[in-house]
């Protein structure tokens, strides 16, 4: 790849870090994390530190370091000193498993890897027989380089990249074969960041981050925080756990946090009342469709507004938002600042406002490409627009609506069924919380439609009696003709529906 040393991009990341730190302030605690206070001063050095120690190990501009841990200072720490070092941050969820870590560090090419002693066995075994340097925070083996050396090191002036440079290589879940890496630019996460936290709520100073830094929609919130000029203190979570969620909002006083629906759902299941979370005002929705059923139950329960937003990590993670001036319930708002939606038919002409179509998106922010894959890079990005294979809908004032997924749509009988349409019915539901809907082969119809559902605690509904419920409520060819009571519903690492795994109960 081309790397050019001597350009120091207007839009690198490591140059808004800087003035974030000279905006806000450095001796100031910005950070808590697991009963430690942090300030923007102090993680900027070690950000500094680590950028030394990573070139002192050999890290070149343009290499690829995976970053494989839980939520700690240490991520954010690491991310800043990787793009310091003009390295690409290769972010990785620790619930992956051993084979699909071994594809993204042999795709990528990855040159070190930042762990802890939780993930590293993981690492150790996907990258057996791997020139890869193991990087561990804690306690390092043998064969392995401590972080603490790293953070001894001398600080290490930014490296020059480019705006056009990479500064991500994020890898997709996918619906279907291996993960796909995509390729984010300094410039293009910049701008990102910037549109995110453009028309925000400036009066809310205290959040909680319960999103995994290692996810797209993480890593955009943590960069449109660097673009605020005020001082804002963040609580960060290891991991989300509902009942830890509550305590630490009721005990800083916490204003507004970024979910995923799921993390609603299990929110509600919580005895909210008997907290204090009056300091709550919003939360910041994104990365799945937010069920109207429950947004109004979180209304009731928490009296909070619920922004939604939608992005994909190929847009990184933003697209469009709803904002405190321009809230629109069930649709997931306009289109951030310079970035241009558009609702294509299969030709891929624009159709008129309330027609449903594919979502396609152009902007900054929109990736290069996927790493060494020329031809699903041609098929996704065409004519200059990202074609998402979402289904959607602009109404007469641009507010964006969700409508599904083109690969999620199912065909039964010649009749298109999209899943949210019958999931929103079957969540009106008074017992059902979850539902996630698939296309099951069917000789007769195509496809059927069949779904699984959690319920609510003490509920002794059946799978037959939800059949017959859905059956007064859907059109005959939407309904449900099977549907599977489970504890909870698959979800994937990052909240969303898991529809491989629910698909593979009715295979």
């Amino acid at each position: 790849m081309n790397v050019d040393e001597t350009v120091l991009g207007e839009h690198n990341l490591s140059v808004l870090a800087e003035a974030h730190l000279q905006a806000t302030g450095g001796d100031v605690p910005s950070l808590w994390y697991e009963g430690t206070w942090y300030t923007r001063g102090e993680l900027h050095a070690r950000a500094t530190r680590v950028a030394g120690g990573l070139r002192e190990l050999g890290v070149a501009p343009g290499d690829r370091v995976v970053v494989l841990m839980m939520n700690a200072p240490e991520v954010f720490i690491s991310y800043n000193a990787i793009w310091r070092a003009g390295a690409v941050v290769t972010p990785v969820l620790f619930l992956i498993s051993p084979p699909e870590l071994r594809h993204i560090l042999t795709h990528s090419e990855a040159k070190a890897a930042i762990v802890t002693p939780e993930t590293l066995p993981l690492v150790r075994a996907a990258s057996e027989g791997l020139d890869l340097t193991i990087i561990v925070v804690g306690d390092a083996p043998a064969g392995t380089v401590a972080y603490s050396t790293l953070d001894a090191a001398e600080p290490s002036p930014i490296v020059p990249r480019g705006d056009d440079d990479l500064a991500a290589l994020l890898y997709t879940g996918g619906t279907t074969g291996r993960s796909k890496g995509v390729m984010l630019t300094h410039k293009g996460l910049w701008m990102a960041g910037q549109g995110l936290y453009t028309g925000r709520d400036a009066s809310i100073t205290r959040t909680i981050q319960p999103l995994p830094l290692s996810h797209a929609f993480g890593m955009v919130v943590t960069i449109a925080g660097m673009h605020g000029t005020d001082h804002t203190t963040n609580i960060l979570l290891r991991w989300f756990d509902a009942a830890t969620w509550v305590r630490l909002v009721e005990e800083h006083r916490i204003e507004a946090s970024a979910v995923v629906p799921s993390m609603l759902t299990m929110l509600l299941q919580q005895p909210l009342e008997e907290h204090d979370l009056s300091s709550l005002r919003s939360f910041g929705s994104g990365a799945a469709p937010l069920p109207m059923a429950l947004r109004e139950q979180v209304r009731q329960r928490l009296g909070v507004e619920i922004y939604e937003g939608y992005g994909l990590t190929e847009s990184s993670a933003g697209l469009t938002a709803n904002r405190v001036e321009t809230n629109r319930p069930g649709s997931v708002g306009r289109a951030i600042p310079g970035v241009e939606v558009a609702i294509l038919d299969l030709d891929g002409k624009p159709v008129p406002p309330g027609t449903d179509g594919e979502i396609c998106a152009r902007g900054p922010g929109i990736m290069k490409g996927y790493w060494k894959d020329e031809e699903q890079t041609a098929q996704t990005l065409r004519d200059g627009w990202l074609h998402t294979g979402d289904v959607g809908r602009l109404d007469e004032d641009g507010f964006l609506y969700i409508v599904d997924r083109m690969k999620d749509l199912i065909i039964r009988g010649g009749f298109n069924v999209y899943p949210r349409d019958v999931e929103d019915a079957l969540l009106e539901h008074p017992d059902i919380t979850q539902a996630a809907v698939v296309g099951r082969p069917d000789e007769e119809s195509g496809e059927e439609v069949v779904a699984v559902v959690a319920v609510r605690p003490g509920s002794t509904i059946t799978g037959e009696e939800i059949v017959a419920w859905a059956s007064q409520r859907l059109a005959k060819y939407k309904y449900p003709r099977e549907v599977r009571v489970l504890q909870a519903v698959p979800l994937t690492s990052v909240g969303k529906t898991d529809r491989k795994a629910v698909r593979s109960l009715f295979a």
